[in-house]
């Protein structure tokens, strides 16, 4: 079956002018950008400071204006249906932006109203049971974790029920556990049907939580693949193996074969996956009569394609 396309941009640019003496050139943060984002996917935009994330989300909160091209979300036109296009999103800031002096409940409540949500309507209770916050519910926001905080932000961003939720570093400068809990309120958002698009710095998360990846570099999308597919553009793999004797490395020789180091009991060497197979490898070492321990291999991971794609 084919899903709803949630989110359709064509030839998205933004384009800063800088007027001052110093600086009198123009500043193209998003150039010609493309992109179709599918209904329940867990979306990866991802990219160097400077790329042009911020810019994309702050378009579609409507505190940029673009400066050409469409954007549609939740099949509501960008400049035709402005306010359709807010009510279909739900951002989730980098920062803590959170009076101190009202509890998660009056904050929720106030949101909802920006959003004309009728009281009859609102979901505070069902919002803040969903990112665990119920307890806390009267408390002075001041008065919360970090961690707290941060899932506060998330309900904050879901009073209005939007379909569509963007995390903007949802866990920079958060430690181990917040993160792995942040996380798992995102896969059951995601189950609950709600497309989550989100940008982070932390590549391991995306490997792991994305279907799909698109990195943005110098306002450009520079690649767009689902995450295996990314992966498996990645052509150098390395492997340790730990070896019975010593062995001399000079064998490798002409085998599309790079020895990263040689000690007595352990050798890591680097090859091109299309040059060469692991049995043909391992039968270099039977040749010599070296038996082989234990192996171990790096296929390599999204921060080798990111810095691929993104290195000047």
């Amino acid at each position: 079956m084919n899903k709803k396309t949630v989110l359709y941009i064509k030839n998205l640019n933004k384009i800063y002018s800088l007027n001052s003496s110093k600086s009198p050139n123009n500043v193209h943060a998003l150039k010609n950008l493309n992109l179709e984002v599918k209904e329940g996917e867990i979306f990866g935009l991802l990219g160097p400071n400077g790329a042009g994330k911020t810019t994309f989300i702050n378009i579609l909160s409507g505190t940029v204006i673009k400066t050409s091209g469409e954007v549609n979300v939740w099949g509501f036109n960008l400049d035709i249906n402005p306010r359709q296009v807010r009510a279909s999103i739900g951002i989730v800031p980098q920062e803590v932006n959170l009076d101190p002096f009202f509890s998660p409940r009056k904050l929720l409540e106030l949101q909802a109203g920006m959003y004309g949500v009728k009281k009859k309507d609102r979901i505070t209770d069902t919002v803040l049971k969903l990112v665990s916050l119920e307890r806390e519910a009267n408390s002075y926001a001041r008065s919360l974790s970090g961690g707290m905080k941060r899932r506060l932000l998330m309900a904050k961003a879901l009073v209005h029920q939007p379909p569509i939720l963007f995390l903007d570093e949802p866990t920079a400068g958060v430690d181990v556990n917040l993160r792995k809990n942040l996380w798992d309120s995102v896969k059951v958002l995601n189950k609950l049907g709600v497309t989550i698009i989100l940008t982070t710095h932390y590549l391991q998360e995306a490997e792991e939580m994305c279907n799909r990846i698109g990195i943005l570099n110098k306002g450009s999308l520079v690649a767009l693949d689902s995450t295996q597919n990314l992966l498996n553009k990645i052509q150098t793999k390395k492997v340790k193996f730990k070896i019975d004797s010593a062995f001399n490395s000079d064998k490798f020789i002409n085998k599309s074969l790079n020895v990263i180091y040689n000690n007595k009991d352990e050798i890591c060497i680097s090859y091109e996956k299309n040059s060469i197979t692991m049995d043909e490898i391992i039968e270099i070492f039977n040749k010599a009569k070296v038996k082989i321990l234990d192996i171990s291999s790096d296929d390599g991971d999204l921060e080798d394609v990111f810095t691929n794609l993104t290195k000047n």
